[in-house]
C-alpha cells in the first residue's frame, strides 16, 4: 500500500498526542519532524519511529518533499509556515490558535486558498466520541427541537503562584487566555451542534493574579436557530472528576422532546420527557487526550484528504469559529451584547 507521506513540525507538550495517533494510522508514514530541541526531538522520535530531524522547516519540506504537513507550534509562527508548505504544495494541517488575531488567521486562510493544497485546523473537540455522539442523537431527532446548550468546565490547572508550570507555563504570559486557549473548542463545539452563532454575551475575569489573561468566565451565544448555549468555565477551581481533562466537564442538552446529558466520566444519558433518564450506549476510550480526539480527527483528516471530501475545520469554516471568539472579547470589553456581522 502506498502510504501518504507527512512531516511535522514541533515537539512540545501537546505533540505526543498528535505523533503517537499518527502510529494507528496505518496509511500514513511520519518520515520526519523539526525542532530546535535536538534532546526534545529525541525524545519523540524514538517513542514514535520518526526517522528523520532537522532545526530548518524550509530544509524538511524541501528534502522529505511530503504529501502533508503537521503544524505543532505557536500561532505567532503559523503564517510563515503555511506560507512556505503553501508555496510548495504540501497539504496544511495547522495547529489552533490559528494565529494570534482574527486579522493574522483571515490572512493565512485567504493565502493559502489560492494554492492548489488542502488546508485544516487541527480543532479536536469536536471530534471527542462523545460530541460525535451527542451530534448524532441531535440529527435523530432524539430530544427534538434544540432549546440550550449548558456546558460547565473547571478544569484545576492555574491555581497557584506555579500555574499551568508543569505542562504550557507559556499560559502564564497570554494576555488573552480562557477564550483564547480553551473556550475557543466550546464555540466551534456549540457551532458543530446548533449552527451558527447570531450574537454573544460574556463576563471574563482573571482569578489568579500570577497569570496575565483572564482565567474564568460565562459565555452566552445565541444562534440563528434561537438555540442558546452557555459556557461556565474557568481553570481555576476544581473537577471532581479523576481526569478533569477527560471530557472537560458537563454538558446539558435541552429540547423539545427531552434532554442529553454527557457526564465527566463520558457517560450520556438520555431522558425522554416524562419519561426517566437511561443511559444511552457507545464507544469511548480513555487513551490519548480527551476521548482520543487526536486520532479521531487524524483519522478523518486522511479519510477527506484521500476521498477528496470538505474538512470540516477548514479555513472558511473555523473562521466563523474565531470571529465568535473576537466577538466574546469585544462583548466582555463593552460589558454588550455583540452581534456577528
Amino acid at each position: 500500500m502506498h502510504k501518504l507521506k507527512g512531516v511535522a513540525i514541533g515537539a512540545g507538550y501537546f505533540s505526543q498526542f498528535q505523533y503517537e495517533a499518527w502510529t494507528r494510522i496505518p496509511e500514513v508514514e511520519i518520515t520526519a519532524l523539526c525542532n530546535s530541541n535536538q534532546g526534545r526531538a529525541k525524545g519523540i522520535m524514538d517513542a514514535y519511529g520518526v526517522k528523520n530531524h532537522y532545526t530548518d522547516y524550509r530544509e524538511m519540506i524541501l528534502q522529505e518533499k511530503p504529501d502533508f504537513v503537521d503544524i505543532i507550534t505557536p500561532p505567532e509562527t503559523h503564517f510563515e509556515m503555511c506560507k512556505f508548505a503553501a508555496d510548495n504544495g504540501v497539504h496544511i494541517i495547522c495547529q489552533k490558535p490559528l494565529a494570534p488575531t482574527l486579522e493574522e488567521s483571515q490572512k493565512i486562510v485567504d493565502y493559502v486558498s489560492k494554492k492548489n493544497v488542502r488546508f485544516v485546523v487541527h480543532e479536536n473537540f469536536r471530534f471527542q466520541p462523545w460530541h460525535r455522539e451527542i451530534k448524532k442523537l441531535i440529527d435523530n431527532d432524539e430530544i427534538g427541537v434544540l432549546f440550550n446548550l449548558n456546558f460547565r468546565s473547571r478544569m484545576g490547572d492555574g491555581w497557584g503562584e506555579d500555574a499551568y508550570l508543569s505542562r504550557q507555563p507559556y499560559f502564564r504570559d497570554y494576555k488573552k487566555l480562557l477564550i483564547y486557549e480553551t473556550g475557543v473548542h466550546f464555540i466551534d463545539t456549540f457551532r458543530y451542534h446548533a449552527g451558527e452563532v447570531k450574537n454573544v454575551f460574556a463576563i471574563l475575569k482573571r482569578l489568579n493574579p500570577v497569570i496575565k489573561g483572564e482565567d474564568a468566565g460565562l459565555m452566552l451565544l445565541n444562534f440563528e436557530s434561537d438555540t442558546t448555549a452557555l459556557w461556565d468555565a474557568n481553570r481555576y477551581n476544581e473537577n471532581n472528576f479523576a481526569n478533569p481533562r477527560y471530557t472537560f466537564g458537563e454538558y446539558l442538552v435541552e429540547g423539545s422532546k427531552g434532554t442529553i446529558r454527557l457526564y465527566t466520566d463520558g457517560k450520556i444519558t438520555i431522558q425522554p420527557l416524562g419519561k426517566p433518564e437511561t443511559e444511552h450506549s457507545y464507544t469511548h476510550n480513555d487513551i490519548g487526550f480527551a476521548g482520543d480526539c487526536c486520532y479521531i480527527f487524524q483519522r478523518d483528516f486522511i479519510d477527506s484528504l484521500i476521498a477528496d471530501k470538505p474538512f470540516e475545520t477548514n479555513g472558511p469554516n473555523y473562521l466563523k469559529t474565531l470571529k465568535v471568539q473576537e466577538a466574546v472579547y469585544k462583548s466582555a470589553e463593552t460589558k454588550l451584547p455583540v452581534t456577528i456581522i
